[in-house]
C-alpha cells in the first residue's frame, strides 16, 4: 500500500507541486478512504519528502558509480564531455527506460530544484555528494581553470538538465513539432556535447586572459 500511495502522490505532485495536492486527492486517485493515507504518512509534507528521497537515492546512486566507472576507465584523465556523458546519460537513460513512474519523478524533482524555500536543501541532502564527485572530475579535466568558472559550468548543466526534466512542452510549440520535450533520447545525443564545448571555451578562454593578465 506504501507503494501504491507513493505512485500516486508522485504522479500528483509532478503535475501540481507540493501546495497543489492534498491527501483527499492523493487518496481519491488510488479510490481509498484519506484517513488510510494518515495511518502511513503523518502529513502532506512527511509523503512529499518520502516520494522525493524514494528514487533520489536510485538516480544518484546510478551516477555516482558511473562516474567511478569513468573515472577508471579514462585512467585518471578524465575530459569534460566525458564526465558529463557519464554524468547526463546516466540520469537520461534512467528516465527513458523507466518508464511513467521515472518520468514522473523526474518533473516533480524538476519543481523541487526550482523551490528556493525548501527545494535547495531537499537537493543539497540528497544530490550534493554526486554533484561533487562531477565538479572533483571536472577540474581535472581542467586544471587550469579558476574554480568558480567550473561551478558556473556545473550550474548551466544542471540547469539544462532540470528544464529538460520539467518537459514543459515549450520546444514542441516553439519548434512546431520538430522538437519534443519529453525525447530524451534526442537531448542525450546532443546534451553532453553541447555543454562540454561551452564549459570548455569559457575556462580556457579566461584562463588565456588571466595569463595575458600576468
Amino acid at each position: 500500500m506504501t507503494e501504491r500511495i507513493m505512485d500516486a502522490a508522485e504522479y500528483l505532485f509532478s503535475k501540481h507541486g507540493l501546495y497543489g495536492v492534498t491527501l483527499k486527492d492523493v487518496a481519491k486517485r488510488i479510490d481509498v478512504h484519506h484517513t488510510l493515507i494518515n495511518y502511513y504518512f503523518d502529513d502532506k509534507k512527511q509523503l512529499f519528502d518520502a516520494v522525493f528521497a524514494r528514487r533520489a537515492v536510485e538516480t544518484s546512486g546510478r551516477r555516482m558509480a558511473a562516474l567511478d566507472d569513468y573515472e577508471r576507465a579514462c585512467q585518471g584523465r578524465p575530459t569534460v564531455e566525458g564526465a558529463l556523458h557519464a554524468y547526463l546519460d546516466t540520469d537520461l537513460d534512467t528516465y527513458i527506460q523507466g518508464g511513467e513512474g521515472w518520468r514522473n519523478y523526474a518533473a516533480f524533482a524538476a519543481q523541487v530544484a526550482n523551490t528556493p524555500e525548501w527545494g535547495a536543501e531537499m537537493m543539497d541532502r540528497h544530490f550534493d555528494p554526486v554533484v561533487l564527485r562531477l565538479i572533483d572530475l571536472l577540474k581535472k579535466a581542467l586544471p587550469e581553470a579558476a574554480e568558480e568558472d567550473v561551478f558556473w559550468g556545473y550550474h548551466f548543466v544542471t540547469g539544462a538538465l532540470v528544464l529538460t526534466l520539467a518537459r514543459t512542452g515549450r520546444i514542441d510549440k516553439l519548434s512546431g513539432g520538430l522538437c519534443r520535450s519529453d525525447d530524451f533520447e534526442a537531448v542525450k545525443q546532443r546534451m553532453a556535447r553541447f555543454m562540454a564545448a561551452g564549459m570548455v571555451e569559457i575556462c580556457e578562454d579566461r584562463a588565456r586572459q588571466r595569463s595575458s593578465d600576468q
